[in-house]
């Protein structure tokens, strides 16, 4: 039964005609997602969490804040499919521990030299060929999607930390320092790097696009997409750690 479904079925008085008027919102969001996904996640599924969070918000919605509803309902209706997807964690643990691996290395490398660490570095550090090494980049790109809601702040990832709710004083200026230092880091990223970065997030290229401007192929693509991403992943643990 879909979230729609379960709602129409429950009926939630006075909280119909949002839920009704914003449905379609729910599988916007939905498809934008999946355009950056495997294949092995189903829409169907996005949905359902979606509208569990739509319904949350449509309960949740206090105007006095400033946030117009949809603001408010785009928030919580990603955070629940993030959520979904989490839970559903395809990433084979090999692969966790691969990345892993790569970020201290790219970690231990920038310590010892000061600088950006190169890819020949790291897969010699690691103890693997080049081409090895990029099938991992490729498959950190195509598996991590959401690192940047990985990046914890304390127990909560940046997604449930800015849900909507209200935060006191300390953790507005964690928010806040995390925020600038994860400025500076991607603001540090080797150009083409960082400009991947900035077409697949800010200006929501896909792949074959961002190949297409810079003249690559859609596989190196994500392979700088996941060395980008791996690299924010090392430099920000300096910050959690601190």
């Amino acid at each position: 039964m879909s979230g729609l479904a379960m709602y129409t079925e429950t009926r939630a008085g006075p909280q119909d005609e949002l839920v009704t008027k914003y449905a379609p919102l729910v599988k916007r969001i939905a498809y934008h997602l999946m355009s950056r996904l495997p294949p092995s996640v189903q829409a169907d599924d996005l949905i359902q969490a979606g509208m569990i969070g739509l319904l949350e918000a449509s309960r949740n919605y206090d105007a006095t804040q400033g946030a117009s509803f949809e603001t408010y309902a785009g928030i919580r209706i990603r955070g629940s499919m993030l959520d979904e997807i989490r839970k559903s964690d395809w990433t084979p643990r090999s692969l966790h521990r691969k990345v892993r691996q790569v970020s201290e290395a790219i970690r231990t490398i920038e310590g010892e030299e000061g600088r950006d660490a190169r890819d020949t570095e790291v897969a010699e550090r690691l103890g693997i060929s080049i081409s090895d090494y990029h099938h991992i980049l490729q498959d950190a790109s195509g598996h991590k999607i959401f690192s940047f809601e990985d990046l914890t702040v304390g127990e909560e990832s940046i997604t449930e930390s800015l849900e909507g709710r209200t935060v006191g004083p300390a953790e507005a200026v964690e928010m806040d320092s995390f925020k600038e230092c994860l400025a500076d880091n991607i603001s540090s990223l080797p150009e083409r790097e960082r400009l991947v970065m900035s077409m697949y997030y800010d200006e929501e290229l896909n792949l074959r696009e961002i190949g297409a401007v810079l003249g690559v192929s859609e596989s190196r693509v994500c392979q700088i997409h996941g060395q980008a991403l791996m690299r924010l992943k090392a430099r920000m643990n300096e910050w959690r750690e601190a």
